[in-house]
């Protein structure tokens, strides 16, 4: 058991990738507090504690925190949460579409550290932020998509630097092109398009995501904090 005795946070856990990592977590032990704007309710399955969670909102963020600082705090942030939002470029997206791509992919992100990180600093503890390949290279359009994703790389590096005196690592996982309902919304002529740039020439799995995040949250990281993890089949290789 990689996480036995562990208390993980996964934001936008309903579906994909924070399912994946959720039910991987419980599996190897962890108390896991699974959140979502999809969740109307809480509930309680095992090991695995479904909370509603708007990510964008700062007070749901900490009504959260309070309940699992109760139960003892967290040891694991995964923020996950996350949306694609329209294909626009700079000149011609919404200003809506851009304040809400910011508000859930970056703003998010942000008040996840902020809120937890404080219950990990006595202790210790593992962040793991889900940005993107499109955070780690460029990609045309979808221009809120690839800020927020630039941004949630480079917040991770400084909160890296700035809590590792506390012993909270805080790490990066970029998938590319994963199957999950975000991605099946996608027009099928974009997902080809990075499947033939794909080295592996596949589509991606999100327990293949969620495995490397098991490893970043587990102890087997304790001497990993700042990294960024592709998780794309060699798509940003060449």
């Amino acid at each position: 058991m990689r996480l036995e005795h562990k208390i993980a946070v996964v934001s936008g856990a309903a579906a994909g990738i924070g399912r994946a990592t959720a039910e991987r977590f419980a599996a190897e032990g962890a108390h896991v507090y699974a959140a979502d704007v999809a969740y109307s309710a809480p509930y309680d399955e095992g090991t695995i504690h479904h909370r509603p969670l708007d990510v964008r909102d700062l007070a749901s963020w900490e009504r959260l925190a309070a309940e699992v600082a109760d139960a003892g705090g967290a040891d694991i942030l995964v923020n996950n949460a996350g949306m694609v939002g329209t294909y626009a470029g700079i000149t011609d997206i919404d200003l809506k579409d851009w304040d809400n791509v910011i508000a859930v992919n970056q703003t998010g992100v942000f008040y996840g550290m902020r809120t937890f990180i404080p219950q990990m600093t006595e202790t210790g503890g593992s962040v793991v932020n889900v940005s993107s390949i499109w955070g780690a290279v460029g990609a045309a359009g979808v221009a809120a998509y690839t800020a927020s994703k630039g941004a949630v790389t480079q917040m991770t590096k400084n909160a890296a630097l700035t809590y590792a005196g506390q012993k909270v690592r805080v790490n990066s996982v970029h998938p590319g092109l994963i199957a999950t309902p975000m991605i099946d919304a996608q027009d099928q002529a974009v997902s080809n398009t990075v499947i033939a740039a794909t080295p592996l020439g596949r589509i991606g799995q999100p327990s293949e995501v969620a495995n490397v995040i098991l490893f970043l949250a587990s102890d087997e990281a304790s001497y990993v904090t700042g990294a960024q993890y592709m998780v794309d089949g060699g798509y940003t290789t060449p």
